[in-house]
């Protein structure tokens, strides 16, 4: 089979300046290649700076790569016109750390999730507003919410809501950017958990790019670990927790906080 997505030699610099004012180039991404099966999730796990966000706002087609191939499809997006492009980007969507940002407040819950359809000039009114009350549904929030202005809800609604605008054009692929890095630990279960129903109901391709490698390790069928804009290890999630091969993913093991054993009762000890 076919990848869905197959990144080839990705390279992306940035002009800068130095301290001192002299121009200066920034390697973010450097020769970066993986690929990811059509319906199953791939974790880039790397620390901040690692260029992984980078990657993410490449393959969703807001920033063009400076170099090397991106294949969606069977089409290469690094070489393909603004104008093709345009149409490829409602099928690769990005959902940010901090949904707020993302949300207008001033809208209602039903107008945000059928934004996307009016941009697209898809359905009309009353089509667009039933396939939004589906998607709100189908993320675990009710419809008497639909009126209510976004900045009503707590951060787990937001990410549910993010979640279900991110669905309204029936994308390809997901990319979930530390989208659950905001939240605490028993609203990360649940969102964690609601991915992998839509996952499986809906035969969808996540990108879940984290810093959490006990995250990435619980959605994710294979782990990217990133280091200075490199793909330093890669391979299946289970693999990678329990024999580590680099320094970076060994970091990244040692930053999982670990719970404290309790003390066994006497009669055990």
């Amino acid at each position: 089979m076919e990848p869905i997505l197959k990144v080839e030699n990705l390279v992306k610099r940035y002009a800068k300046q130095n301290l001192v004012g002299a121009p200066q180039d920034f390697l973010a991404l450097d020769g970066v290649s993986f690929a990811v099966s059509s319906g199953s999730t791939l974790a880039i796990v790397g620390e901040s700076g690692s260029g992984k966000s980078t990657l993410a706002s490449c393959i969703a087609c807001l920033e063009r790569p400076t170099a090397g191939n991106l294949w969606f499809a069977g089409r290469n997006l690094a070489q393909s016109a603004e104008s093709d492009i345009r149409k490829i980007r409602p099928k690769i969507q990005l959902i940010f750390p901090d949904p707020a940002s993302s949300l207008n407040p001033r809208w209602t819950i039903l107008e945000i999730v059928a934004e996307p359809l009016v941009l697209q000039r898809k359905l009309g009114r009353k089509e667009r507003n039933t396939r939004a009350f589906s998607l709100l549904e189908s993320v675990g929030l009710s419809a008497e919410i639909a009126g209510r202005p976004a900045s009503e809800l707590s951060g787990g609604q937001r990410q549910r809501l993010a979640i279900a605008r991110a669905l309204t054009l029936d994308p390809k692929i997901l990319i979930l950017d530390e989208a659950l890095s905001a939240l605490d630990c028993s609203v990360q279960a649940q969102i964690a958990n609601l991915l992998l129903e839509l996952q499986n109901t809906l035969g969808m391709t996540f990108l879940f790019i984290t810093h959490d490698l006990t995250m990435a390790a619980h959605l994710a069928d294979e782990i990217v670990v990133m280091s200075h804009g490199r793909i330093v290890e890669h391979g299946p999630s289970t693999s990678i927790m329990r024999n580590p091969s680099h320094e970076a993913t060994r970091q990244l093991l040692a930053a999982v906080p670990h719970l404290p054993r309790a003390p066994l009762p006497a009669t055990q000890r």
